[in-house]
């Protein structure tokens, strides 16, 4: 019951505070001038946004912090480690997006941080991540992250037998490349109203499950009759971990009340850099990083867009596959409804997220 509480307490209350306080943070961005700036040669359905409030992702990450700290202390409970390196990921990435987001408030113009600048602080932040992932061992030995490559679990690829030196920075490299893969397609998401948003919550919600599951089965429970030793999972503070993503997704549907089409308020990269960031580090602390391939199919599928669209263009000098990239521009030139696209992009996401669960849930039942 103590668990079913603050996972439930973690929601609501992260819930509540963006649900109701938005309207006073809409009020304070517009007075500070943090207006949207819409590129010049997107769809021109768009420009009729110029000026809606945007660094909303300020706002879900207040309140998921509010959610989470809050739901631990009513429960008599201690944040964890692995939280606390999610939180740490997610207030960097948020912290990178909100210097773009400034930038281009002040500049009055749709281009923030220069690309390689923008990288450079994503690199930063998934590389002290990544050094800090392999501390903090617990009574078990057990870290938040380590060396080997993980699907649904552990697999038997480990950066290590390359040696010390050579195994630690091919790790450091893995983690920032899922890093800034996962963050950047979440931002290139970012097109739409509520499309990064609802498809966040799908994503992030698929490790309330994934978190609570491995609660259950950890191996140092492998004395209780339900746990089978083949199939237990040696990770650190999984509970916990599902605790916080609870109160991220809570976050994100008080948000997404405001940001659903036509949006009242943008997360801007402030918070689109951050939920990509989060995204990370849940795969990562909880062994699942090759998983995030499904569980994020919707970021993937739309950085893919992008990717395949400027490759075909420098091909074939100057054709393009889709009328414009990201996808989710294509359709609206093709004269989808914004919010039809939305949904149904939703549907895909949820689809993928679904197979994405259903993999974890196989690869146990298998093992």
């Amino acid at each position: 019951m103590v668990i079913v509480r603050a996972l439930l307490l973690a929601g609501a209350l992260s819930l509540a505070f963006t649900l109701f306080l938005t309207p006073a943070f809409i009020r304070l961005f517009t007075k500070l001038g943090w207006g949207q700036f819409i590129r010049d040669d997107g769809p021109q359905s768009h420009h009729v946004k110029r000026g809606t409030p945007t660094m909303g992702g300020i706002i879900f990450i207040l309140g998921s912090m509010f959610g989470y700290f809050l739901a631990n202390a009513l429960t008599q409970d201690v944040p964890s480690t692995s939280s606390a390196l999610v939180i740490v990921m997610m207030l960097g990435m948020g912290v990178v997006g909100f210097v773009d987001d400034l930038l281009k408030t002040r500049r009055k113009q749709s281009l923030g941080l220069g690309g390689w600048a923008k990288i450079a602080g994503q690199l930063v932040v998934a590389t002290v991540f990544a050094l800090l992932a392999l501390q903090f061992p617990n009574g078990r030995g057990v870290t938040p992250a380590n060396t080997k490559i993980s699907f649904t679990r552990d697999l038997p690829l480990n950066f290590l037998v390359l040696g010390t030196v050579a195994g630690i920075i091919l790790y450091i490299i893995w983690i920032c490349v899922i890093t800034l893969g996962t963050s950047n397609g979440v931002n290139v998401t970012d097109g739409l109203d509520g499309l990064a948003g609802g498809a966040s919550i799908l994503a992030i919600g698929s490790y309330v499950v994934i978190g609570f599951w491995q609660s259950n089965q950890l191996c140092h429970n492998v004395r209780s009759v339900m746990v089978d030793p083949a199939r237990c999972y040696l990770v650190r503070d999984p509970l916990d971990v599902a605790i916080l993503a609870t109160a991220i997704v809570g976050g994100l549907v008080g948000f997404l009340w405001w940001n659903t089409n036509p949006a009242k308020i943008y997360m801007g990269d402030t918070g689109s850099l951050a939920l990509g960031g989060a995204l990370a580090a849940f795969a990562i602390v909880t062994h699942t990083q090759l998983l995030l391939l499904l569980i994020g199919g919707l970021f993937v599928i739309e950085t893919g867009s992008v990717i395949v669209q400027r490759a075909y263009f420098r091909v074939t000098h100057g054709k393009r596959i889709f009328l414009m990239s990201p996808i989710h521009h294509h359709f609206e030139l093709k004269g989808w409804a914004e919010v039809t696209i939305v949904v149904r992009f939703w549907i895909i996401a949820g689809m993928l997220v679904a197979a994405g669960i259903g993999s974890f849930y196989l690869e146990w039942l298998q093992t």
